[in-house]
């Protein structure tokens, strides 16, 4: 790795001394703004948050309540369906989805690791915006169609109608502990970041806000997630625009930022290595992705539950499209804070100098730099990265309830089951989903860096759930043994890749060295630097024996679906494969219908709901056996009339 120019500290002249890297001159921080940023931050680090600034944050904590308060007691109706609690009635508009989607997927997390990832890596990660666009296409036109023609409320239910009860809870059991393992790190990292500019306890603002979000996630149902996310998706898109423009500006304007980043060497983005141990490549950042947040947003009970809570599958098609805009706005204005937090700090590395302890705490130190003199600007940033973790985790607790309740408490006599105990029973499961992430905090602040912690433990399951939801739609063949040990076979290797990946991190025997940066500027402003006060980076070396702990965390959820294939298409094969003699072609992707044997593509039958307006598609599916008309009818009594 080669160490990116940086500009040297002249006694001439302090303030205007640059390089001329790429043939562009590159200015150095001058010496009034260092120090104005050395003095503000070191003589006060915390407790700067205005009136102006706890306001901004207290209206949009109040909003989010009003919002559920609206929909629990005034929107309500007397009796309300399980289905209008987790699905709005099949009734909910394509926008707000949209918006919903692009809030909840773009969490806490990503708003303040992303930056830190550019800052330390560079934008290679970008590539995951211009590879959205695949992954909406993947999801519109594989994913899409099976869950609406199977009338699909709850997405792994579609693995017991295609292969069985006992693939279904294999798989469901996986997303719960999954969801259970990452969901408190999504509201803490907003927490960490008010307690690092307030100097609030952060366990305290921790159960405040996780609260709120309990509060109005229990009263409001779907509506009142989906609404709270249209608010906090707007708050994330002003703050997220205004704190670049901003910065952009007391740095110097565009051009100066991009010669900076260019002397970094953090713009280098088509670096088309294909070494897999290199933490972020093009290869990495695009293939890698794709197959990680393809499982996120296409195959997460959260995503799925609000695609099919809109009237008709082209309704669910637009909104997904809406979302893929949206997310390559917002993540390209995150992706490019990370750029501009490096150009501010070209040439003085606060992590370096002490200033801020790891890469994760520097955005909310970029903002309290930056704008901290503007009053209200530091609560709108602290209410967008809360709007982040609130929208996430709302979405999460709403999903969980309802796949809980359908998988785990249902089956099982313990009380009457009618809408009213349903969505009682619903409303306590996310009050001690909610009260459990408040637990998780004390644990989650010992983490280390935070969104490859997030990106690791979800990868043991998500390539598992991945691979089985494509097998299924995707390879006719494939049976239910096949189902069932690719799936487990997965998540056993991922464990066991994982583990060994940890373990060679903690000793470390795994680095991943970030990119160079400056102290140069530092020794004029008072601060006492040596070579002795930094750890020694030590690349990869190109002659090391190749092990599989050493790929990319970003590879994980890849070679899980792959493992998935490799097992599940042989033990199809030789456990008798699909019997295709009463294969139901809509559990398949129409894209692959051609696969089929012409009598099986044959083998559909007239019985259709008489709800046109939610068939509203030209695919022409939604058919049913009668066996599989008295099956819908006990698993979804709450619309019967509709058949």
């Amino acid at each position: 790795m080669t160490r990116a120019p940086s500009p040297k500290a002249k006694q001439a002249d302090k303030n205007s001394v640059g390089v001329e890297p790429s043939g562009g001159r590159v200015h150095r921080t001058t010496t009034q703004d260092a120090a104005t940023m050395v003095k503000s931050i070191t003589e006060n680090p915390q407790g700067q948050f205005s009136v102006e600034d706890y306001t901004v944050f207290t209206i949009m904590l109040g909003i989010s309540t009003a919002i559920g308060v609206y929909f629990g007691f005034f929107q309500k109706k007397k009796n309300q369906t399980t289905e209008e609690y987790l699905l709005g009635g099949r009734k909910m508009k394509t926008f707000p989805i949209a918006i919903s989607l692009i809030a909840s997927q773009l969490s806490g997390v990503s708003i303040m690791s992303v930056p830190a990832e550019m800052y330390s890596y560079g934008a290679q990660y970008w590539i995951i915006a211009p590879t959205m666009i695949l992954i909406t296409m993947i999801i519109n036109y594989i994913f899409v169609p099976v869950f609406y023609n199977n009338h699909i409320t709850n997405c792994y239910q579609y693995l017991e109608d295609r292969f069985s009860p006992a693939v279904k809870k294999f798989v469901t059991f996986t997303y719960v502990l999954n969801i259970y393992l990452i969901l408190p790190i999504f509201i803490f990292i907003p927490a960490l970041a008010f307690s690092q500019v307030t100097g609030i306890n952060i366990h305290l603002i921790n159960g405040i806000v996780c609260g709120v979000c309990i509060f109005y996630t229990m009263l409001g149902g779907i509506k009142a997630v989906v609404w709270t996310d249209v608010v906090q998706g707007m708050i994330m898109f002003v703050s997220c625009f205004l704190v670049v423009v901003i910065g952009v500006a007391k740095i110097g304007g565009l051009s100066e930022v991009i010669a900076r980043a260019t002397a970094g060497n953090r713009l280098e983005i088509f670096d088309m290595t294909l070494d897999a141990t290199t933490r972020q490549t093009f290869w990495t950042a695009s293939v890698g992705n794709l197959f990680l947040w393809t499982g996120y947003v296409g195959l997460s009970q959260s995503c799925v539950q609000r695609i099919v809570s809109v009237p008709s599958m082209a309704h669910a098609r637009a909104a997904l499209w809406i979302f893929c805009v949206g997310f390559i706005i917002i993540m390209t204005l995150n992706c490019f804070t990370g750029i501009v937090i490096f150009a501010k700090y070209f040439d003085c590395d606060p992590i370096k100098v002490g200033l801020v302890q790891k890469a994760d705490k520097l955005l909310p130190f970029f903002v309290q730099d930056v704008v901290g003199n503007l009053k209200g600007m530091p609560g709108v940033f602290i209410s967008c990265v809360f709007s982040a973790g609130l929208s996430t985790m709302s979405a999460n607790l709403n999903s969980l309830a309802g796949l809980i309740y359908e998988d785990y408490i249902r089956p099982f006599k313990f009380f009457k089951h009618t809408d009213a105990s349903a969505n009682t029973t619903m409303k306590l499961l996310i009050l001690v989903s909610g009260v459990y992430c408040i637990a998780m905090g004390l644990i989650v602040e010992q983490f280390g860096h935070i969104l490859q912690m997030v990106v690791t433990i979800a990868s043991v399951t998500q390539g598992a759930v991945m691979g089985i939801f494509c097998l299924g739609m995707l390879w006719p063949w494939a049976n239910k043994h096949g189902a069932l040990w690719g799936s487990a076979s997965s998540v056993i290797v991922m464990s066991w890749i994982i583990a060994g990946a940890q373990m060679a991190i903690s000793n470390k025997e795994i680095t991943y060295p970030p990119k160079p940066t400056s102290v140069d500027g530092c020794y004029e402003y008072g601060f006492n630097v040596t070579a002795s006060d930094f750890p020694t980076l030590v690349a990869p070396q190109d002659d090391a024996d190749f092990s599989i702990y050493n790929i990319s965390f970003v590879w994980y959820s890849t070679v899980g679906t792959f493992m998935v294939f490799l097992v599940g298409i042989p033990v199809s094969y030789f456990t008798g494969s699909q019997d295709m003699r009463n294969f139901r072609p809509k559990l398949i992707s129409p894209l692959v219908h051609w696969l089929l044997p012409e009598e099986v593509r044959q083998n559909e039958f007239s019985l259709k709901p008489e709800n046109e307006k939610f068939n509203a598609d030209p695919i022409k599916e939604w058919t049913f056996t009668a066996n599989e008309t008295e099956k819908y009818k006990e698993r979804h009594g709450v619309i019967e009339q509709t058949l």
